[in-house]
C-alpha cells in the first residue's frame, strides 16, 4: 500500500490457532484459511455479508467491523463516520479458529489503509491485543507465521518464528459452538506452583522446538496443565484425542484456541496421515460428535491489503470464481 488515503481496499486475513497447548494466551500460529474484506469510505453505512457462515453477524453499525475501523479513524484523528463493508470468510465462527481476532486485524489493517496508513503494524498491534485482551490470534493474524507474545493489560509485545516447511496441521472442527466465554469459565481463578511451572517448562521446550525445527520434540512439548484439563469436560472425547493422538502420527495435539476444534501438528513426511485424520473424527464419532476434518498448512503471510480501482472485480465475483470455484 502507498502512503495515501485510497477510497476503497480488500483485506484477506489468515485464520489462526492460539495456545498449541501449554502457550496460554502466549502462543499462536495463522493457517492459510481465510476472511475478506471490502472497506469503502462512503456516504451511508451498509454492511453486506456473503454466505450462510455469517448469520447472526449484525448488519449495522454494532458491526465489528465497523466499530474496530471507527476506533482506528479515532486513533488517527480522523473522521469518516459511514462506512461500505463486504465480508466473506471461510473461518467458522466461534470454534477456536480466531474468527474474531482475524475481523479485528483485517478491520485495523483495512482502516488503516484507507486513511494512507496512518499507523504503525505496532500500533495496531496494541489496539488488536487490547481489544482481544490477548495477543496470541491477532499476533498471529497481523504478522503471519507463529507469534509467541505477551499482553501485560497495557502493552503487547511479539516476536515471530517462522514455521518449519514440513509442519501440517490438521483440525477437527465439531458441528457445535463454543464461546471464550464459557471456555474460560470453567477454569480455576488459581493454579498450584507445580501446573504453572508444568506450563513454563512445556511452553518454553515447545518454542525452542518450533524455532529450531526440531520437530520429534513437540510430542514431549505439547502439553498442558492450565486450561486443557478443566475444559475437557467441555468436549466429549478430548481426553483420548490428548493421550492417544500421538500413537496415530500426531507430532502433538491441543484444543483450538478456546476450542472446541481440536487440532494436530504433524510432519508433512508422515505416512500415518490417513489414519490420524480418522482417529480424530471417529473418537469423536464414539461421542456423538459429527466433526469436519481439514488439512491445514501455517500461513506464512499475515494481513495483506490491496487498493481497489473502479471497474475492479467485486468480492462476490471472487468470491465465486476463485474461493469457491
Amino acid at each position: 500500500m502507498s502512503y495515501k488515503a485510497v477510497q476503497k481496499v480488500r483485506v484477506k486475513v489468515p485464520a489462526s490457532t492460539a495456545n498449541l497447548g501449554p502457550g496460554f494466551d502466549s502462543l499462536g500460529m495463522a493457517l492459510n484459511l481465510y476472511a475478506w474484506i471490502d472497506l469503502a469510505i462512503s456516504n451511508q453505512t451498509t454492511i453486506h455479508l456473503i454466505g450462510d457462515q455469517m448469520h447472526g453477524i449484525p448488519t449495522d453499525k454494532s458491526n465489528l467491523i465497523y466499530k474496530v475501523a471507527q476506533m482506528v479513524f479515532e486513533e488517527a484523528g480522523v473522521s469518516h463516520p459511514e462506512l461500505e463493508i463486504t465480508m466473506y470468510s471461510d473461518i467458522p465462527l466461534t470454534r477456536g479458529l480466531g474468527s474474531s481476532a482475524s475481523a479485528i486485524v483485517g478491520a485495523l489493517a483495512g482502516a488503516n489503509a484507507l486513511i494512507g496508513n496512518k499507523l504503525t503494524p505496532y500500533a495496531l498491534f496494541q489496539l488488536a491485543s487490547r481489544l482481544e485482551k490477548h495477543p496470541d490470534n491477532v499476533g498471529a493474524s497481523l504478522y503471519g507465521g507463529i507469534v509467541v507474545a505477551f499482553w501485560d493489560g497495557e502493552r503487547a509485545e511479539s516476536i515471530r518464528i517462522e514455521p518449519d516447511s514440513n509442519l501440517e496441521v490438521l483440525v477437527a472442527i465439531p458441528a457445535f459452538q463454543l464461546s471464550t466465554e464459557k471456555a474460560r469459565g470453567v477454569m480455576p481463578k488459581q493454579v498450584s506452583m507445580k501446573d504453572a511451572v508444568y506450563n513454563l517448562s512445556h511452553s518454553s521446550l515447545l518454542v525452542a522446538a518450533l524455532s529450531t525445527g526440531n520437530l520429534g520434540m513437540i510430542r514431549h512439548a505439547m502439553k498442558d496443565a492450565l486450561h486443557q484439563p478443566y475444559r475437557a469436560a467441555l468436549i466429549p472425547g478430548m481426553t483420548t484425542l490428548l493421550e492417544q493422538a500421538e500413537n496415530h502420527g500426531a507430532l502433538g495435539v491441543a484444543l483450538s484456541g478456546a476450542g472446541p476444534t481440536m487440532l494436530a501438528l504433524v510432519d508433512a513426511r508422515s505416512g500415518q496421515k490417513a489414519e490420524l485424520e480418522a482417529f480424530l473424527k471417529d473418537t469423536l464419532a464414539k461421542e456423538g460428535i459429527e466433526a469436519q476434518t481439514l488439512w491445514l498448512k501455517p500461513s506464512q503471510e499475515g494481513v495483506s491489503v490491496i487498493e481497489l480501482l473502479e471497474g475492479d472485480e467485486d468480492l462476490q465475483s471472487l468470491v465465486e470464481s476463485e474461493v469457491l470455484a
